[in-house]
C-alpha cells in the first residue's frame, strides 16, 4: 500500500484551528465523496478521457484522508496513481491542484453548502458567491491588465483543429495575453499550450492558464498539464459566470453541444438590452475545413435567435493573428467601457445576468421533457431554455449522474413546436456527424431523442 502525504500549499496553508475543524467535518460529509472523485481526477492530469468510468475504475483502493496539523490540514493519498508521480515524486502542479480542490469543494463548499441549499440563492448573492470564490482562488490578482482571453471549445476536436487552437494561443501569447478555458483537453487544452511558447518568446513571465471546471465536468475530463491555476465552481451556471464576469474578451472553437451550450449562455446574456453598450469581444474562429461547423451555429442562431444574436460575434477563418489583433484592439474597448462605468477591471459587475441563467438546473427525464422549447417566447428564455437542453445532453454524455439516469430510463425526451425542433435535431445531428461528441474512438450513442409536440403544432 502506498501512502503519500502533502503539506499543504497556497492560501489553504493559513488555516485558523476552526477551520481546520470544519474541513474535518466535512469527511463525513455528502460533499467528501465528490471531494475524492475530482482529487482522483486531479491525479490523472494530463489523460485523455471522457468516461468517468473508465477513468475511476482502476483506483477502487485509493483513498485521500485529511491530517490535521497544528498549522493547518496535511492531505494523504492512498494508492494514488502513478501517472501523477515522476522518480517516485509527485508533479508539483498536481501538489498544488488537490489543494485548489481542497479549497474550492470542502472549504468553500462548507461556507456556502451549496449542495444543501432549500431554497434558491438571489441574483446578487449568486454574483457574490462566483466573486468570493475567485477572490479566494487569487483569480482576481493580476486581473487588471484587461487581457484575460477565455477560449471555449470541445474536447473531441481533430489534430487539424487543435493544431490551429495552439496556433491563435501563441499569437495571443505574443501580445501578453492570458488564457481561461475549462480546463480540458482538446480546444481547452492547445490555446494554454500556444500562449506558453508565446509568453516564453516575450519573457512574460507571469503568464496565467486558469481552468475553471465544475465537479461533474472535472471528473470526466481531468485538468489538462498546462493549468497553473484551478478553479472548480459548484455548478455549470457558476462556472459559465465565472468565465464571463472574470474573462475580458472570448473566443470560441469548434466544439460539440457543450460549447453550443456556451455560445447560447454568453448570447442570451449580450441580448439582455441592459447590456447593450457592454463591450465584450466574441469571436468564433477555427482552421481551413471547419465552416461547415460554423455555417451549422451560425444558423442555428440566425434561425432561433435571430440576426441581433448574430450581431454580436464575429466569424474568422484560418487566420490566428487577425483573431489576436482583433482580440487585442478590441479589449482597448472593454478598458475604456469599465473605466467610464467605474467598474472593476479584474471582475464584470456592470454585466447584467438575469437569475434564469443563474439558477442551477438540473437535468432529469422530467426536467427535460418540462423545457419550453418553441419559437412563441423572448429571445432570452429562449436561449436559457435551449442553454438547458444542451446542458441535459452535456450530462447525459460526460456526466455520472447523467450516465446513470440514461442506464436506467433511456434517453432523455426532448420535445417541443416542430420548426424549433427540426432545427435543434439538425444542428446535434451535425456535431454527431462531425465527431463531436465523444473522443476520438469512442462509438457515440445519443443520450436524447427529439420530438415534436403536437399541441404546439395545433
Amino acid at each position: 500500500m502506498k501512502k503519500v502525504q502533502l503539506n499543504p500549499v497556497g492560501w489553504m496553508s493559513q488555516l485558523s484551528q476552526v477551520e481546520v475543524s470544519r474541513l474535518q467535518d466535512a469527511t463525513n460529509s455528502e460533499l467528501f465523496a465528490m471531494f475524492r472523485n475530482c482529487c482522483l481526477a486531479v491525479l490523472n492530469s494530463g489523460v485523455d478521457e471522457d468516461n468517468f468510468e473508465a477513468l475511476f475504475a482502476p483506483y477502487e483502493n485509493f483513498e485521500i484522508k485529511l491530517i490535521r496539523r497544528e498549522r493547518g490540514v496535511k492531505i494523504e493519498l492512498v494508492n494514488p496513481p502513478e501517472v501523477a508521480f515522476v522518480d517516485e515524486k509527485l508533479v508539483r502542479g498536481v501538489h498544488e491542484h488537490l489543494f485548489a480542490v481542497l479549497r474550492d469543494l470542502l472549504y468553500m463548499g462548507n461556507k456556502y453548502a451549496f449542495l444543501h441549499q432549500t431554497a434558491p440563492a438571489e441574483g446578487n448573492d449568486i454574483t457574490d458567491m462566483v466573486f468570493d470564490m475567485l477572490r479566494h482562488a487569487k483569480a482576481l490578482e493580476g486581473n487588471d491588465s484587461v487581457n484575460t482571453i477565455v477560449c471555449w471549445g470541445g474536447h473531441s476536436i481533430n489534430q487539424v483543429e487543435y493544431k490551429y487552437t495552439k496556433e491563435v494561443g501563441y499569437q495571443l501569447g505574443l501580445r501578453d495575453m492570458n488564457i481561461c478555458t475549462g480546463c480540458g483537453p482538446g480546444a481547452m487544452k492547445g490555446p494554454m499550450k500556444g500562449a506558453t511558447i508565446g509568453h516564453a518568446k516575450q519573457r512574460h513571465k507571469t503568464g496565467r492558464y486558469i481552468g475553471i471546471s465544475e465537479p461533474s465536468i472535472i471528473a470526466a475530463e481531468p485538468p489538462n498539464a498546462i493549468v497553473n491555476e484551478l478553479i472548480i465552481m459548484p455548478d455549470i451556471e457558476k462556472r459559465l459566470e465565472a468565465f464571463v464576469r472574470l474573462g475580458h474578451g472570448i473566443i470560441v472553437f469548434p466544439g460539440g453541444v457543450g460549447t453550443a451550450e456556451e455560445l447560447l449562455y454568453l448570447l442570451g446574456i449580450l441580448m439582455n438590452e441592459r447590456n447593450a453598450q457592454q463591450p465584450f469581444p466574441f469571436i468564433l474562429t477555427g482552421p481551413a475545413g471547419s465552416e461547415e461547423y460554423f455555417e451549422a451555429i451560425d444558423a442555428f442562431v440566425g434561425a432561433t435567435l435571430g440576426p441581433e444574436a448574430q450581431s454580436k460575434y464575429q466569424i474568422i477563418v484560418d487566420d490566428p493573428e487577425e483573431v489576436a489583433r482583433t482580440m487585442n484592439k478590441h479589449l482597448e474597448k472593454v478598458k475604456k467601457f469599465r473605466g467610464a462605468m467605474g467598474d472593476a477591471f479584474s471582475f464584470n459587475w456592470s454585466l447584467k445576468i438575469e437569475q434564469d441563467f443563474q439558477q442551477p438546473f438540473i437535468p432529469t427525464h422530467e426536467s427535460m421533457a418540462d423545457l419550453q422549447l418553441h419559437l412563441d417566447q423572448s429571445k432570452s428564455d429562449l436561449a436559457a431554455n435551449l442553454r438547458k437542453a444542451f446542458s441535459g445532453i452535456v450530462a447525459g454524455n460526460v456526466k455520472a449522474e447523467g450516465i446513470a439516469q440514461i442506464k436506467k430510463h433511456g434517453p432523455f425526451e426532448l420535445t417541443g413546436d416542430s420548426t424549433l425542433m427540426e432545427k435543434v435535431d439538425t444542428l446535434l445531428e451535425s456535431f454527431v456527424k462531425q465527431h463531436r461528441m465523444k473522443l476520438p474512438g469512442s462509438a457515440y450513442e445519443p443520450c436524447y431523442v427529439v420530438k415534436n409536440d403536437k399541441r404546439n403544432n395545433e
